[in-house]
Protein backbone atom coordinates (compact mmCIF):
# COMPACT_ATOMS: atom_id res chain seq x y z
CA UNK A 1 0.00 0.00 0.00
CA UNK A 2 1.18 3.37 -0.99
CA UNK A 3 2.12 5.94 1.72
CA UNK A 4 0.89 8.94 -0.02
CA UNK A 5 -2.55 9.16 -1.54
CA UNK A 6 -3.41 11.26 -4.36
CA UNK A 7 -6.46 13.56 -4.84
CA UNK A 8 -5.59 15.15 -7.71
CA UNK A 9 -8.69 16.12 -10.04
CA UNK A 10 -6.79 14.60 -12.90
CA UNK A 11 -4.78 12.94 -14.19
CA UNK A 12 -5.79 11.30 -10.79
CA UNK A 13 -4.53 8.45 -8.63
CA UNK A 14 -4.63 4.76 -10.67
CA UNK A 15 -5.38 1.56 -9.11
CA UNK A 16 -2.25 0.10 -7.68
CA UNK A 17 -3.02 -3.39 -8.52
CA UNK A 18 -2.77 -1.78 -12.19
CA UNK A 19 0.43 0.16 -11.78
CA UNK A 20 2.13 -2.72 -10.44
CA UNK A 21 0.62 -4.91 -13.35
CA UNK A 22 2.06 -2.17 -15.94
CA UNK A 23 5.23 -2.11 -13.74
CA UNK A 24 5.37 -6.39 -14.20
CA UNK A 25 4.85 -5.77 -18.34
CA UNK A 26 6.48 -2.77 -19.07
CA UNK A 27 9.48 -4.65 -21.21
CA UNK A 28 8.06 -7.88 -21.77
CA UNK A 29 4.13 -7.86 -22.59
CA UNK A 30 2.03 -11.10 -22.88
CA UNK A 31 5.25 -13.22 -24.12
CA UNK A 32 6.08 -11.42 -26.89
CA UNK A 33 9.28 -10.39 -25.37
CA UNK A 34 8.45 -6.30 -26.20
CA UNK A 35 7.11 -3.50 -24.57
CA UNK A 36 3.23 -2.74 -25.31
CA UNK A 37 4.25 0.54 -26.47
CA UNK A 38 6.76 -1.06 -29.11
CA UNK A 39 3.44 -3.23 -30.81
CA UNK A 40 1.79 -2.09 -33.71
CA UNK A 41 -1.55 -0.64 -33.62
CA UNK A 42 -2.96 -2.77 -36.07
CA UNK A 43 -1.07 -5.97 -35.25
CA UNK A 44 -2.81 -9.49 -34.04
CA UNK A 45 -1.60 -8.32 -30.22
CA UNK A 46 -2.68 -5.22 -29.78
CA UNK A 47 -6.08 -6.30 -31.48
CA UNK A 48 -6.60 -8.38 -28.17
CA UNK A 49 -6.62 -4.75 -26.26
CA UNK A 50 -8.47 -2.97 -28.61
CA UNK A 51 -11.62 -6.27 -28.29
CA UNK A 52 -11.16 -6.45 -24.44
CA UNK A 53 -11.54 -2.99 -23.59
CA UNK A 54 -14.41 -2.29 -26.02
CA UNK A 55 -16.42 -5.64 -24.28
CA UNK A 56 -15.43 -4.66 -20.66
CA UNK A 57 -16.92 -1.10 -20.93
CA UNK A 58 -20.36 -2.52 -23.03
CA UNK A 59 -20.09 -4.96 -19.98
CA UNK A 60 -19.75 -2.24 -17.30
CA UNK A 61 -21.83 0.15 -18.41
CA UNK A 62 -24.45 -1.95 -20.53
CA UNK A 63 -24.27 -0.18 -23.62
CA UNK A 64 -26.77 -1.43 -25.98
CA UNK A 65 -25.83 -2.84 -29.94
CA UNK A 66 -27.19 0.38 -31.39
CA UNK A 67 -24.44 2.53 -30.06
CA UNK A 68 -20.66 2.51 -31.24
CA UNK A 69 -17.71 2.74 -28.23
CA UNK A 70 -15.22 5.40 -29.86
CA UNK A 71 -11.89 5.13 -28.37
CA UNK A 72 -10.09 9.07 -29.65
CA UNK A 73 -7.08 10.48 -28.94
CA UNK A 74 -6.57 13.36 -26.67
CA UNK A 75 -9.10 14.59 -24.17
CA UNK A 76 -12.46 15.44 -23.59
CA UNK A 77 -11.69 19.28 -24.64
CA UNK A 78 -11.36 17.98 -27.99
CA UNK A 79 -15.51 16.82 -28.28
CA UNK A 80 -16.12 20.30 -27.35
CA UNK A 81 -15.04 20.64 -31.12
CA UNK A 82 -16.27 17.17 -32.34
CA UNK A 83 -19.62 17.43 -31.14
CA UNK A 84 -20.84 20.28 -32.86
CA UNK A 85 -19.23 19.39 -35.70
CA UNK A 86 -20.91 16.11 -35.87
CA UNK A 87 -24.17 16.58 -34.79
CA UNK A 88 -24.52 20.57 -35.98
CA UNK A 89 -27.44 20.05 -39.13
CA UNK A 90 -28.07 22.74 -41.74
CA UNK A 91 -29.48 25.00 -39.10
CA UNK A 92 -26.57 24.85 -36.76
CA UNK A 93 -28.50 25.60 -33.36
CA UNK A 94 -27.82 23.53 -29.90
CA UNK A 95 -28.75 24.01 -26.49
CA UNK A 96 -26.38 23.80 -23.48
CA UNK A 97 -26.91 24.06 -20.04
CA UNK A 98 -23.95 25.87 -18.27
CA UNK A 99 -22.84 25.01 -14.33
CA UNK A 100 -19.70 25.19 -14.29
CA UNK A 101 -16.64 26.06 -15.91
CA UNK A 102 -16.25 22.83 -18.28
CA UNK A 103 -19.90 23.53 -19.54
CA UNK A 104 -18.92 26.90 -20.46
CA UNK A 105 -15.74 26.01 -22.40
CA UNK A 106 -18.04 23.36 -24.28
CA UNK A 107 -20.39 26.09 -25.32
CA UNK A 108 -18.04 28.56 -25.63
CA UNK A 109 -16.26 26.07 -28.39
CA UNK A 110 -19.67 25.42 -29.87
CA UNK A 111 -20.19 29.08 -30.76
CA UNK A 112 -17.60 29.01 -33.42
CA UNK A 113 -19.79 26.55 -35.91
CA UNK A 114 -23.72 27.58 -35.16
CA UNK A 115 -25.84 28.71 -32.39
CA UNK A 116 -25.74 28.09 -28.85
CA UNK A 117 -29.01 28.73 -26.80
CA UNK A 118 -28.07 28.84 -23.04
CA UNK A 119 -31.10 27.00 -21.57
CA UNK A 120 -30.17 27.03 -18.17
CA UNK A 121 -27.14 27.81 -15.61
CA UNK A 122 -26.60 27.69 -12.06
CA UNK A 123 -27.68 29.88 -9.71
CA UNK A 124 -27.45 30.84 -6.34
CA UNK A 125 -30.34 30.99 -3.78
CA UNK A 126 -29.96 30.98 0.52
CA UNK A 127 -25.84 31.39 -0.58
CA UNK A 128 -25.88 27.39 -2.13
CA UNK A 129 -25.32 26.95 -5.94
CA UNK A 130 -28.06 24.98 -7.58
CA UNK A 131 -29.37 24.07 -10.92
CA UNK A 132 -33.03 25.52 -11.72
CA UNK A 133 -35.86 22.73 -12.23
CA UNK A 134 -35.68 21.47 -15.40
CA UNK A 135 -39.34 23.11 -15.73
CA UNK A 136 -37.99 26.80 -15.85
CA UNK A 137 -35.35 26.16 -18.65
CA UNK A 138 -35.67 27.40 -21.88
CA UNK A 139 -35.06 23.99 -24.60
CA UNK A 140 -35.43 24.52 -28.19
CA UNK A 141 -37.65 21.82 -29.24
CA UNK A 142 -35.97 21.89 -32.71
CA UNK A 143 -32.44 21.95 -31.50
CA UNK A 144 -30.07 19.53 -32.86
CA UNK A 145 -28.72 18.53 -29.42
CA UNK A 146 -28.88 19.39 -25.73
CA UNK A 147 -25.34 19.11 -24.00
CA UNK A 148 -24.44 19.19 -20.35
CA UNK A 149 -21.89 18.01 -18.12
CA UNK A 150 -23.50 15.73 -15.00
CA UNK A 151 -19.88 16.65 -13.06
CA UNK A 152 -18.33 19.97 -12.62
CA UNK A 153 -15.02 19.33 -10.74
CA UNK A 154 -14.23 22.97 -10.10
CA UNK A 155 -17.30 23.51 -8.49
CA UNK A 156 -18.05 20.69 -7.20
CA UNK A 157 -21.59 20.35 -8.99
CA UNK A 158 -23.07 17.35 -9.78
CA UNK A 159 -26.46 16.05 -11.54
CA UNK A 160 -28.39 13.41 -9.33
CA UNK A 161 -30.82 12.99 -11.94
CA UNK A 162 -31.03 12.96 -16.20
CA UNK A 163 -32.71 15.95 -18.24
CA UNK A 164 -35.47 14.87 -20.20
CA UNK A 165 -34.84 15.96 -24.05
CA UNK A 166 -37.12 14.24 -25.61
CA UNK A 167 -36.03 13.72 -29.62
CA UNK A 168 -33.70 15.85 -29.53
CA UNK A 169 -30.19 13.75 -28.48
CA UNK A 170 -28.57 14.45 -25.06
CA UNK A 171 -24.67 15.03 -25.36
CA UNK A 172 -23.10 14.51 -21.73
CA UNK A 173 -19.35 15.11 -20.89
CA UNK A 174 -19.13 12.11 -18.39
CA UNK A 175 -15.60 12.70 -17.57
CA UNK A 176 -15.18 13.06 -14.39
CA UNK A 177 -18.98 11.13 -13.86
CA UNK A 178 -18.42 8.12 -16.03
CA UNK A 179 -18.64 4.38 -14.24
CA UNK A 180 -18.89 6.30 -10.66
CA UNK A 181 -22.46 5.15 -10.91
CA UNK A 182 -24.64 3.27 -12.97
CA UNK A 183 -26.12 5.68 -15.80
CA UNK A 184 -29.03 4.29 -18.90
CA UNK A 185 -27.00 4.87 -22.01
CA UNK A 186 -30.67 4.86 -23.99
CA UNK A 187 -31.39 8.14 -22.06
CA UNK A 188 -28.41 9.66 -24.30
CA UNK A 189 -27.32 10.36 -27.50
CA UNK A 190 -23.68 10.34 -27.15
CA UNK A 191 -21.57 10.23 -24.04
CA UNK A 192 -17.86 11.31 -24.14
CA UNK A 193 -15.47 11.49 -21.26
CA UNK A 194 -11.14 11.53 -21.05
CA UNK A 195 -9.90 8.71 -19.51
CA UNK A 196 -7.96 10.11 -16.79
CA UNK A 197 -10.51 10.57 -13.90
CA UNK A 198 -12.17 6.74 -13.83
CA UNK A 199 -11.16 5.08 -16.75
CA UNK A 200 -7.27 5.71 -16.43
CA UNK A 201 -4.39 8.05 -17.76
CA UNK A 202 -4.50 10.69 -19.81
CA UNK A 203 -4.08 10.86 -23.83
CA UNK A 204 -7.38 8.66 -24.69
CA UNK A 205 -11.19 9.56 -24.66
CA UNK A 206 -14.22 7.61 -24.91
CA UNK A 207 -17.12 8.54 -26.86
CA UNK A 208 -20.51 6.36 -26.85
CA UNK A 209 -22.00 7.56 -29.86
CA UNK A 210 -25.92 6.12 -30.92
CA UNK A 211 -25.94 4.53 -34.78
CA UNK A 212 -28.15 7.23 -36.22
CA UNK A 213 -25.88 10.21 -34.76
CA UNK A 214 -23.19 8.83 -36.75
CA UNK A 215 -23.16 10.55 -40.06
CA UNK A 216 -21.03 13.22 -42.65
CA UNK A 217 -20.17 16.01 -40.09
CA UNK A 218 -20.16 19.63 -41.43
CA UNK A 219 -18.03 20.70 -44.59
CA UNK A 220 -14.85 21.51 -43.77
CA UNK A 221 -14.48 19.13 -40.85
CA UNK A 222 -10.43 18.01 -40.31
CA UNK A 223 -10.63 13.95 -40.66
CA UNK A 224 -9.22 13.24 -37.41
CA UNK A 225 -12.74 15.35 -36.17
CA UNK A 226 -15.20 12.54 -38.26
CA UNK A 227 -17.04 10.33 -35.87
CA UNK A 228 -17.84 8.40 -39.01
CA UNK A 229 -14.62 8.14 -40.12
CA UNK A 230 -13.59 7.12 -36.67
CA UNK A 231 -16.13 4.47 -36.45
CA UNK A 232 -15.60 2.85 -40.17
CA UNK A 233 -12.40 2.60 -39.00
CA UNK A 234 -12.65 1.06 -35.50
CA UNK A 235 -10.48 3.66 -33.68
CA UNK A 236 -7.57 2.88 -36.08
CA UNK A 237 -7.66 5.47 -38.47
CA UNK A 238 -4.35 6.75 -37.07
CA UNK A 239 -1.89 5.68 -34.11
CA UNK A 240 -3.79 5.52 -31.17
CA UNK A 241 -2.05 6.60 -27.93
CA UNK A 242 -1.47 2.45 -27.40
CA UNK A 243 0.12 2.95 -23.94
CA UNK A 244 -2.96 5.07 -22.81
CA UNK A 245 -5.73 2.11 -24.55
CA UNK A 246 -3.56 -0.36 -22.25
CA UNK A 247 -4.03 0.69 -18.96
CA UNK A 248 -7.74 2.04 -19.79
CA UNK A 249 -8.20 -1.80 -20.02
CA UNK A 250 -6.06 -2.60 -17.41
CA UNK A 251 -8.80 -0.20 -15.65
CA UNK A 252 -11.40 -1.76 -16.77
CA UNK A 253 -10.57 -4.86 -16.32
CA UNK A 254 -10.08 -4.25 -12.07
CA UNK A 255 -13.31 -2.67 -12.02
CA UNK A 256 -14.73 -6.18 -13.23
CA UNK A 257 -13.21 -7.86 -10.77
CA UNK A 258 -13.96 -5.48 -8.01
CA UNK A 259 -17.36 -5.54 -8.34
CA UNK A 260 -18.26 -3.57 -11.43
CA UNK A 261 -20.22 -0.20 -11.38
CA UNK A 262 -22.82 -0.67 -8.71
CA UNK A 263 -20.57 -1.81 -6.47
CA UNK A 264 -18.13 1.15 -6.76
CA UNK A 265 -21.13 3.63 -7.01
CA UNK A 266 -22.06 2.11 -3.41
CA UNK A 267 -18.44 3.17 -2.56
CA UNK A 268 -18.24 6.26 -3.81
CA UNK A 269 -21.36 7.97 -1.91
CA UNK A 270 -20.26 6.25 1.68
CA UNK A 271 -17.30 8.05 1.29
CA UNK A 272 -18.51 11.48 0.03
CA UNK A 273 -20.69 11.09 2.34
CA UNK A 274 -18.41 11.12 5.12
CA UNK A 275 -16.43 13.96 4.09
CA UNK A 276 -19.47 16.27 3.80
CA UNK A 277 -20.95 15.12 7.10
CA UNK A 278 -17.95 16.61 8.74
CA UNK A 279 -18.22 19.74 6.66
CA UNK A 280 -21.84 20.15 8.08
CA UNK A 281 -21.23 19.54 11.59
CA UNK A 282 -17.86 21.89 11.97
CA UNK A 283 -20.41 24.94 12.54
CA UNK A 284 -18.48 26.40 9.41
CA UNK A 285 -15.36 26.01 10.27
CA UNK A 286 -15.20 23.98 6.56
CA UNK A 287 -17.84 25.68 4.07
CA UNK A 288 -19.18 23.66 0.98
CA UNK A 289 -21.49 26.34 -1.15
CA UNK A 290 -23.47 23.78 -3.07
CA UNK A 291 -27.06 22.63 -2.23
CA UNK A 292 -26.67 19.00 -0.80
CA UNK A 293 -29.23 17.92 -4.17
CA UNK A 294 -26.12 18.70 -6.49
CA UNK A 295 -22.96 17.58 -4.14
CA UNK A 296 -20.59 16.16 -6.17
CA UNK A 297 -19.51 12.03 -5.00
CA UNK A 298 -16.40 12.77 -7.22
CA UNK A 299 -14.68 16.24 -6.29
CA UNK A 300 -15.48 17.45 -2.66
CA UNK A 301 -15.04 21.23 -2.79
CA UNK A 302 -14.90 23.41 -0.09
CA UNK A 303 -13.44 26.68 2.02
CA UNK A 304 -11.60 27.65 5.62
CA UNK A 305 -12.27 30.91 6.62
CA UNK A 306 -9.15 32.53 5.44
CA UNK A 307 -6.74 31.99 2.66
CA UNK A 308 -4.25 31.49 5.75
CA UNK A 309 -5.96 29.20 7.33
CA UNK A 310 -6.41 26.83 4.03
CA UNK A 311 -2.79 27.06 3.14
CA UNK A 312 -2.00 25.94 6.54
CA UNK A 313 -4.44 23.01 5.96
CA UNK A 314 -2.86 22.15 2.69
CA UNK A 315 0.45 22.28 4.34
CA UNK A 316 -0.05 19.98 7.03
CA UNK A 317 -2.35 17.56 4.65
CA UNK A 318 0.73 17.42 2.92
CA UNK A 319 2.83 16.48 5.83
CA UNK A 320 0.79 13.41 6.10
CA UNK A 321 0.74 11.91 2.91
CA UNK A 322 -2.69 13.59 2.07
CA UNK A 323 -1.69 15.66 -1.84
CA UNK A 324 -2.30 17.52 -4.21
CA UNK A 325 -5.28 18.66 -2.32
CA UNK A 326 -5.52 22.24 -3.50
CA UNK A 327 -8.55 23.72 -5.06
CA UNK A 328 -8.58 24.72 -9.19
CA UNK A 329 -7.02 27.82 -9.53
CA UNK A 330 -10.32 29.62 -10.75
CA UNK A 331 -11.73 29.18 -6.96
CA UNK A 332 -9.37 28.38 -4.52
CA UNK A 333 -9.67 26.19 -1.06
CA UNK A 334 -9.76 22.38 -0.88
CA UNK A 335 -10.53 20.00 -3.49
CA UNK A 336 -10.86 16.41 -2.58
CA UNK A 337 -11.83 14.45 -5.98
CA UNK A 338 -12.45 10.51 -4.66
CA UNK A 339 -12.34 8.65 -8.14
CA UNK A 340 -13.05 4.68 -8.09
CA UNK A 341 -8.83 4.30 -7.66
CA UNK A 342 -8.74 6.30 -4.39
CA UNK A 343 -8.35 3.58 -1.64
CA UNK A 344 -10.83 3.75 1.35
CA UNK A 345 -7.72 4.30 3.98
CA UNK A 346 -7.33 7.42 1.77
CA UNK A 347 -10.25 8.98 2.26
CA UNK A 348 -10.75 7.73 6.35
CA UNK A 349 -7.28 9.65 6.67
CA UNK A 350 -8.60 12.70 5.27
CA UNK A 351 -11.86 12.67 7.25
CA UNK A 352 -9.92 12.25 10.61
CA UNK A 353 -7.59 14.93 9.69
CA UNK A 354 -10.38 17.14 9.15
CA UNK A 355 -11.49 16.64 12.26
CA UNK A 356 -8.16 16.63 14.18
CA UNK A 357 -7.34 20.12 12.44
CA UNK A 358 -10.92 21.43 13.02
CA UNK A 359 -10.48 21.07 16.69
CA UNK A 360 -6.84 22.55 16.84
CA UNK A 361 -8.43 25.51 14.69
Amino acid sequence: MRKNFNFSAGPAVLPEEVLLQAQKEMLDWNGTGVSIMELGHRGSEFKTIVEESEANLRELMNIPKNYRVLFISGGATHQFSMVPLNLYSAKKEADYIETGVWSKKAAAEAKHFGEVNVAAEVIKENGLFTVPPQSKWSLNPNADYVHYTPNETVEGIEFQWVPQTGKVPLVADMTSFILSRPVDVNQFGIIYAGAQKNMGQAGISVVIIRDDLIKDPIPGTPILYSYQITAEHHSLYNTPPTYSWYILNLVLRWMKQNGGVKKFAERNERRAMKLYQIIDKSKGFYLNTVHPDYRSWMNVVFNLETPELTQLFLDEAKKIGLKYLKGHRLVGGVRASLYNAMPDEGVNQLAEFMEEFAKRY
